[in-house]
């Protein structure tokens, strides 16, 4: 279980979460093989447009992978049907990976189908926030100003795994999306 609160205030807009987002994962992909990333990317496809947050590829054993990524600045948990929406969004665009970043979690349904369709779900929280304690009833303590945390932190959920985030310390979240680094 969890001993992050559920709805963090993060004093960032919508865009720039999504912008945080993006340079995260610039970072983490700059030294993979052709690698490229946008944000605010439209795909057109014969049967519509699709609006992706950020948008990454990169080449691996000679084929191009590309991966879809929503950012959710919402204020309630993710509900399944932004899940769903991810996924019709990469059967139509030939994407081989998506990742949801939300700064509010997510349903459990929401949980459940990115769990049987391999989409990565990832909760990124006010730094300020970053708490442990032994009772989950416990309130939140506050932290002394001396303490430096890294400002956004996250929580990334892929099957059973629950993997905490910040920058610099990415592995999790780079190995399920870029795999091995070293192979392209």
């Amino acid at each position: 279980m969890s001993h992050i609160p559920e709805n963090p205030n993060t004093d960032i807009s919508p865009t720039e979460f999504e912008k945080l987002i993006y340079d995260y994962l610039s970072n983490l992909g700059k030294d993979l093989n052709s690698f490229q990333s946008t944000h605010n990317l439209l795909i057109e496809k014969p049967d519509g447009n699709y609006q992706i947050d950020v948008y990454a590829e990169f080449n691996v054993f000679g084929g191009q992978i590309k991966v879809l990524i929503e950012c959710k600045k919402y204020k309630n948990s993710v509900k399944r049907e932004i899940v769903q929406l991810l996924y019709d969004k990469l059967r139509a665009t030939g994407a081989h990976k998506g990742m949801i970043f939300s700064t509010s979690g997510f349903q459990s349904g929401a949980i459940k189908f990115a769990e049987v369709h391999g989409i990565a779900l990832v909760k990124v929280f006010d730094g300020k926030l970053n708490y442990s304690t032994k009772s989950g009833t416990s309130e939140p303590i506050s932290l002394p100003d001396w303490i430096d945390f890294a400002k956004y932190q996250g929580e990334f959920t892929y099957g059973n795994s629950i993997n905490y985030l910040q920058v610099g310390h990415l592995d999790a979240m780079e190995s399920f999306i870029f795999g091995n680094k070293g192979s392209g």
